[in-house]
């Protein structure tokens, strides 16, 4: 009886990790399952800067493949994933806060704000970092509420 417990309770684990997995892969800025366009999580914080990633350097978190720079940043994350994953499951914070859409963003344009990593949408002109900076608190008020509304 206890095994038949036991089992049970792990079926109803693994249930809830897998729609935890499928819920962060359809609600994502992913390709093929990749995140941040195959970009180092860990360099903007480490590096400072933007550093593609290596495929052979890879880790899945609940479902997310991120790619590493090197085995240091892969271990760095392996850590404590959730200090490195970009805000918004990877979108356009600046976008999330203006208009609550999900849009692609620019993996070289990014802001760390209080420990977390945000990245914007820049091209044609449209640098929307800049236009982030200029009402950062309300944007991102906005930007957390839409997010938990699409997420959740």
């Amino acid at each position: 009886m206890k095994k038949i417990v036991l089992l049970l309770l792990l079926s109803v684990s693994f249930a809830g990790f897998s729609q935890t997995d499928a819920k962060r892969i359809s609600q994502y800025n992913l390709e093929n399952k990749v995140a941040i366009q195959g970009y180092d999580p860990v360099a903007y914080f480490k590096q400072g800067k933007s550093i593609k990633g290596k495929k052979e350097i890879s880790a899945s978190h609940q479902g997310v493949i991120y790619n590493f720079s090197s085995d240091t940043n892969k271990a760095e994350f392996l850590k404590n994933p959730s200090k490195y994953e970009p805000q918004y499951g990877g979108w356009c914070a600046y976008a999330l806060g203006s208009s609550g859409e999900k849009v692609e963003i620019n993996p070289e344009t990014f802001k760390i704000i209080d420990g977390k990593l945000y990245l914007f949408y820049n091209a044609y002109f449209n640098n929307t970092l800049k236009s982030w900076n200029k009402n950062e608190a309300g944007l991102k008020s906005k930007a957390d509420s839409n997010w938990k509304k699409i997420y959740n």
